[in-house]
Parts: structure tokens; C-alpha cells; sequence
């Protein structure tokens, strides 16, 4: 009797160990989201900063483009990703003129491209 009982429990082991890596490989791709986002500028001016903050927050966080600068007609794929998990996040593009403009609440895990416009 002891002969049969050894294998049903690796049989056990094996099919329990199975069934966490299928329910891990199931679920992982519907909590890991593509948060890049198209920027792209279709004003007359040059976006000289741009930031994402997660909706949740009360502040900017880090100008994404630092240095660069992203003129009329460019665009910029940035990954809006600030390892929260959350989806809606507030837009803030500053121009060369020192006007911005804000945009709340932007769900980068349905938006595939966001544009600028006059």
C-alpha cells in the first residue's frame, strides 16, 4: 500500500505546482499593462517640459524630457510607469511661451497616444 502512496503524492505535488505557475502565467499579463504612451505636439510651439503624475498624488513629479525639447510635429513614446500599478495619471505639458497645459485623469493603460493641440 505504501508503494502506491509515494507516487500520488508527487502525482499531487506536480499537478498543485502546475496549477500556481498556470494561474500565475494567467493573471500576470492582465496586471502588467503597457503604459507607454505617444506624446505627440501638434501646437506652434515646442514642449519644453512635460510631466506624468499618477492621478493619487498631489504633485509633479520629474520633467520627463530634461534636457530635450519636443518641437511642433514631434512626438515621444515615453513608459508611464511609476511602479504603482495605477492607470490614471494627470498630463502637464509646459511651453516655450510659459503656458501649460493640463490634462487629468488619463488612463496610459487604455491611451495608446496622447496629442497636443492649439
Amino acid at each position: 500500500m505504501e508503494g502506491y502512496q509515494l507516487p500520488i503524492l508527487k502525482k499531487l505535488t506536480v499537478l498543485s505546482a502546475l496549477g500556481s505557475v498556470l494561474w500565475i502565467v494567467a493573471v500576470a499579463p492582465a496586471s502588467a499593462a503597457d503604459r507607454r504612451v505617444e506624446i505627440i505636439n501638434k501646437t506652434g510651439g515646442n514642449i519644453e517640459e512635460f510631466y506624468a503624475s499618477n492621478s493619487g498624488t498631489d504633485s509633479w513629479e520629474e520633467d520627463i524630457l530634461g534636457a530635450d525639447v519636443l518641437e511642433p510635429g514631434q512626438s515621444i513614446i515615453i513608459d508611464i510607469d511609476d511602479g504603482t500599478g495605477a492607470c490614471k495619471f494627470d498630463f502637464r505639458a509646459v511651453f516655450d511661451d510659459g503656458s501649460d497645459l493640463v490634462k487629468s485623469r488619463i488612463n496610459v493603460c487604455e491611451t495608446a497616444s496622447y496629442t497636443y493641440t492649439e
